[in-house]
């Protein structure tokens, strides 16, 4: 067909390693027990932010700084932010992506994040640690979906690129990246078992 693909949006999906990250899961959800129970700021700014659930983002949001299971994580992540942005073709000569924020996501049955972006970063993801079957995943938006006042509906059959949202499942011991203007949700757990994620962001230096 006579027709260009324009204005991609790249989303990235993969295992973070080929093996090890059973036993990083396993320290990881240890430390988050230990975390949400030591960190009464946290559980206070959840109550109004993270309503039901637990997250230490407006506490302890450079996990990355402070425990060496979370440098872990960074170490492991760092090919993967690499191979995404060399996918985006960014210039970045005299600069390097480093991460800045690292933080922990506990979501209980019925709890939601609802869309955002992270409008100073450059790169943002989630390591997912914890899934229970039926956890739902994370939700795109298509960024123009607020020009499209007159456009009809899509089919029900339209490939990916074409829709308004895709959901992205949460599988644990895969990591997802995106670029950090694209807008998401995370739509109610509705299942009785937590699920666990570590979220980040990555800016350019």
């Amino acid at each position: 067909m006579p027709t260009d693909l324009l204005f991609a949006t790249r989303l990235y999906r993969a295992r973070l390693a080929a093996r090890g990250t059973a036993a990083l899961n396993a320290q990881i959800l240890r430390e988050a027990a230990v975390l949400r129970e030591d960190d009464g700021g946290g559980r206070v700014w959840s109550r109004t932010n993270y309503p039901g659930g637990y997250t230490s983002y407006g506490s302890v949001c450079r996990l990355q700084t402070v425990s060496p299971t979370f440098a872990r994580l960074e170490a492991l992540l760092k090919r993967h932010v690499s191979v995404f942005a060399r996918s985006l073709e960014w210039d970045l000569t005299g600069k390097q992506l480093e991460m800045t924020d690292c933080w922990l996501n506990i979501m209980p049955k019925g709890v939601t994040h609802g869309l955002h972006l992270h409008p100073t970063s450059a790169i943002s993801g989630t390591y997912y640690v914890q899934v229970p079957k039926g956890a739902p995943g994370l939700k795109f938006e298509d960024p123009r979906l607020d020009r499209m006042m007159a456009a009809p509906p899509r089919r029900a059959t339209a490939r990916a690129a074409n829709r308004p949202w895709i959901m992205a499942p949460a599988v644990a011991g895969y990591v997802t990246l995106f670029e950090s203007w694209l807008r998401h949700e995370v739509p109610a757990n509705p299942v009785d078992a937590e699920r666990i994620s570590v979220s980040f962001n990555y800016s350019w230096f």
